[in-house]
Parts: C-alpha cells; structure tokens; sequence
C-alpha cells in the first residue's frame, strides 16, 4: 500500500497527459503481443481453450511490478524519469 501511495504522490499529471493516447496505445499492444507469446506457448500442450485463457489473464502484468520498476528511472533522476514513471502508472490503471 505504501509503494503506491509513495508512486500516487510522485506523479505528474502533465506528463501523464502528454503521453496520452500514444502510451495507451503502445500499453494495448504489448499486451496483445504478450497474450499471443502465453498463447503459442502454449499451443503443443494439453491445456482446454479455458485453461489458456487463465494463462493468458495470469501473465498480465503486475501493479506491484510496475510500480516498483517504474519508479526507477525517476529516482535515478534520468531525464526521462517522469514520463517512465507516468506511463507505468497508466498502465496500472488500464490493466488492473
């Protein structure tokens, strides 16, 4: 709970919306292409189409994960800390 308060806190709203579709599109098709690794991993075992799916949903990323990495760039003050730090906090809310 704290990591995401301490995230909540560090992030910029403007940077945020600078990213704006262009995060959220990129956020979508790392997950499509994500979903269709699990899924060819998938393909020469004996799994139902039920039990992919679960693979599927069970490889989505991780809030915890990406607060933590994303964070690191901003604490290591790169330039390009902020924007790192925003789209991964964008990310957490699309995908949890």
């Amino acid at each position: 709970m704290i990591l995401f308060v301490l995230v909540g806190a560090a992030v910029d709203i403007r940077y945020t919306l600078e990213a704006g579709l262009a995060a959220v599109a990129m956020i979508f098709v790392a997950l499509i292409f994500r979903s269709f690794g699990v899924l060819l991993c998938t393909v020469k075992t004996n799994l139902s189409a039920k039990e992919r799916a679960f693979c599927v949903i069970a490889y989505l990323p991780k809030a915890t994960v990406q607060a933590a990495i994303g964070s690191v760039p901003f604490a290591a003050e790169l330039p390009c800390g902020n924007i790192v730090l925003s789209v991964a906090v964008m990310a957490i809310i699309l995908c949890q």
